[in-house]
């Protein structure tokens, strides 16, 4: 359908490049037929200036110095009618180039508009088919479509950068987080080494301190005995 109404917009602007060719043939016609009357008009007064000029030189009874003036004059004048006919036959000539560029150019639009013309068709069918009233109003709400269209891609695009960017920060953020368990890890296996050294050192000291009892025990009852001796020495 997208390269239906391209297709059709493309009818449209043939139909119209057409109609301009066609305008600018009409004109180029209508220039060229008033130039060619124009240059008609310009060679029938050019035999007749020259049939009067012989007329003339016939009639006069003039010196040859006099003649001869006239026939400079008549050269002369005949040599600049010439460079002007000149002038207007290569401009006659880029005029037919010019016409004959136009009718090319108008058989080629022709040639597009009969092949774009089944596109019309079927816009028209669908136009039928719908609640739309015209092809214009087609057109519009197919435009519509393409924005439409647009921003939601637009808005798409937008969504999966906010996920990239998101994806990204989880991953830093995941990232740092195992670094801080690696750290605590660590940190806890430590702690372990230190618990573990402790609780050597409280078995150790546990034992060093049953040993001071046991002494202390041993050396209360040696005092408790030489208390006795000595009271009963004293006695």
């Amino acid at each position: 359908e997208e390269d239906s109404v391209n297709s059709f917009i493309c009818l449209l602007k043939k139909k119209k490049e057409v109609r301009l060719v066609e305008k600018v043939l009409a004109e180029k016609e209508e220039a060229f037929t008033e130039r060619m009357k124009a240059l008609a008009e310009q060679w029938r007064d050019l035999h007749a200036r020259r049939a009067q000029l012989k007329a003339h030189v016939e009639r006069s009874g003039r010196t040859v110095q006099e003649n001869e003036r006239l026939r400079s004059q008549a050269l002369e004048k005949a040599n600049r009618e010439r460079g002007e006919n000149a002038k207007r036959e290569g401009e006659l000539l880029r005029a037919k180039r010019e016409l004959e560029s136009l009718r090319k150019q108008h058989q080629k639009l022709s040639k597009k508009l009969l092949k774009y013309s089944m596109f019309k068709r079927y816009l028209e069918d669908v136009v039928e088919n719908s609640q739309l009233r015209d092809i214009e109003e087609l057109i519009s709400f197919y435009k519509a479509l393409v924005r439409t269209r647009k921003d939601l891609l637009q808005s798409q695009q937008w969504h999966q950068q906010l996920t990239e960017q998101a994806k990204v920060l989880l991953e830093q953020h995941r990232a740092e987080i195992e670094a801080e368990m690696l750290q605590c890890k660590d940190d806890l296996e430590q702690l372990k080494q230190c618990c573990d050294q402790a609780r050597s050192d409280i078995l150790y000291w546990e034992g060093r301190w049953a040993e001071l009892r046991d002494t202390a025990a041993r050396k209360a009852t040696e005092l408790r005995s030489i208390a006795m001796a000595i009271h009963s020495l004293f006695q």
